[in-house]
């Protein structure tokens, strides 16, 4: 299959993502239709470009420069965007930060990315060290000028990073550059989507996710449409609410997501949706039909990565098969290899490999990292894939240990350290098992230092990582063992516990 370039798909060699998604729709006559919603908020086009210029020329004056790193700490209200598109067009680097991390997280990454400024909302100020470089996001705002040029950078130039966690658990930098956005918003959401101008778009994941963005901000803006923000926890409640409020037309949410819909009961009207999507993990055929059936709305499931910034693969209007992840994104590419690095047949289970241009440059400070997972226009997912004589994609799992919940990765050993911090744990193991809606979500077997254990101290257990670890990294059932099973060299047989897991 033929991949697009950067170049085939028209982005010309000097290139500022901030000028192509903000000034544009101002230069091309759309600054006064609505490119916000927020609450009560109604934000034109033209406002977001004079507050885009006012964080850029703010952050300028604070002494950032080129391809400097910027850390933003935003919920994704307007200020997010401001901020984020301010950053670019300065030519500096934003790098949005998971609003659920832990403060030794933020603490990484600010050695790791060494920003030269962290942009914060007032809201969550209080999450970083106060000897840090911290600015609040709203003085920015009122101490910027109405206007900015843009720097003059080309298209392979770095735009933004966006932090994706690792089988380790430390986060990794993911390098992207000017032209990575166009590239998904042009083969994505115009190709699959066929999003259009007077479309509304409402996504579940937040802005600091890579689909999220994608989903909540430069799809929209790519054709000058209405993106609806919502700040707040993305509980059934305030998800109905919002729709109810705002009416989208395209609904991006994850398989948890529309499993916590589905178990809301009530009578919710979604005739404004048009299209749902789901990323993050698998979608199961039963959540898919069940959504169709309450609400008449088809839901595309599909597979992305921070990586490669967006879907790479996708069902799509007239062509879903549930269950599937769906057909290669044109404009992409996909081989599924054994370990040999050998083509295995239709239907064989291999290792799914990427092309595309949307595939961000490496990672930040790890090198044989990156060595190991892009090589040469192809990347390593480090997912199992087979597909089918239609050219549907199928999931089989990860090539790793790593879970997925909720749409976001979930490294065991991260929270098997979190347990045996517990005076009560001797060892400990993580594995994923499915919920009854087919989800997977954190099963803990543990074995305790005086043997037994209880109802109570298991909750006790889980409350403790909760304490530690984001909510989303919990687990959700704990197993009290004798023992582990175990190689002659020592190291957990976690397969056998995933089967322990599966057999329950």
């Amino acid at each position: 299959m033929s991949v697009a370039t950067a170049e085939s798909i028209g982005v010309p060699e000097r290139f500022n993502a901030a000028t192509y998604f903000v000034d544009r729709n101002v230069a091309e006559g759309r600054g006064g239709r609505i490119a916000i919603e927020c609450g009560e908020a109604r934000i034109t086009y033209d406002a977001v470009a004079r507050n885009v210029n006012r964080v850029g020329s703010a952050l300028r004056r604070l002494g950032v420069r080129r391809e400097e790193r910027v850390l933003l700490l935003l919920h994704d209200t307007p200020e997010f965007v401001y901020a984020f598109f301010g950053a670019i067009k300065l030519g500096a680097v934003p790098v949005p930060l998971n609003t659920l991390w832990r403060p030794a997280d933020y603490e990484y990454v600010v050695r790791d990315a060494t920003p030269s400024a962290i942009v914060v909302g007032a809201a969550l100020a209080d999450r970083l060290d106060a000897r840090q470089p911290v600015t609040c996001v709203e003085n920015l705002i009122a101490a910027g000028d109405d206007a900015l040029d843009a720097e003059d950078t080309h298209r392979d130039a770095p735009a933004f990073w966006l932090y994706s966690s690792g089988s380790t658990g430390v986060p990794k930098g993911c390098v992207h550059v000017q032209h990575d956005m166009p590239m998904c918003a042009r083969l994505f959401a115009g190709g699959v989507l066929g999003i259009r101008p007077d479309d509304r778009t409402f996504s579940v994941a937040k802005l600091f996710f890579a689909y999220g963005l994608g989903n909540a901000l430069y799809f929209p803006f790519s054709v000058g449409a209405t993106t609806i923000l919502w700040p707040g926890a993305p509980t059934p409640q305030n998800v109905y609410d919002v729709i109810a409020k705002h009416r989208p037309t395209l609904f991006y949410s994850v398989p948890t997501g529309y499993a916590m819909m589905l178990a809301q009961t009530g009578e919710f009207d979604l005739s404004s949706i048009r299209l749902a999507l789901s990323a993050g993990e698998a979608l199961p055929p039963a959540l898919y039909e069940r959504f169709l059936e309450r609400f008449g709305v088809d839901i595309l499931d599909g597979i992305g990565s921070t990586e490669a910034l967006h879907m790479f693969i996708s069902n799509r209007p007239g062509a879903i098969r549930p269950g599937s992840s769906g057909e290669i994104v044109p404009g992409y590419d996909a081989r599924i290899l054994d370990d040999d690095r050998n083509a295995v047949e239709t239907g064989d289970i291999g290792n799914l490999w990427i092309s595309g241009d949307s595939v961000c440059t490496g990672y930040w400070n790890q090198h044989e990292k990156t060595k190991q997972t892009i090589e040469g226009p192809w990347i390593r997912t480090g997912d199992k894939y087979s597909r089918d004589a239609d050219g549907f994609f199928w999931y089989a799992g990860r090539s790793d240990d790593m879970l997925k919940v909720g749409g976001l990765w979930v490294s065991p050993i991260e929270v098997e350290n979190a347990l045996l911090a517990h005076h009560a744990v001797l060892e400990c193991a993580v594995v994923g098992r499915d919920d009854r809606d087919g989800l997977v979500k954190p099963l803990a077997f543990v074995v305790l230092r005086d043997g037994g254990g209880s109802p109570e101290l298991a909750k006790e257990l889980q409350q403790f990582v909760r304490e530690h670890l984001a909510e989303y990294k919990r687990p959700r059932w704990v197993e009290f063992v004798a023992e582990l099973p175990k190689t002659a060299t020592g190291k957990i047989q976690r397969f056998r516990l995933r089967e322990r897991a599966a057999a329950v």
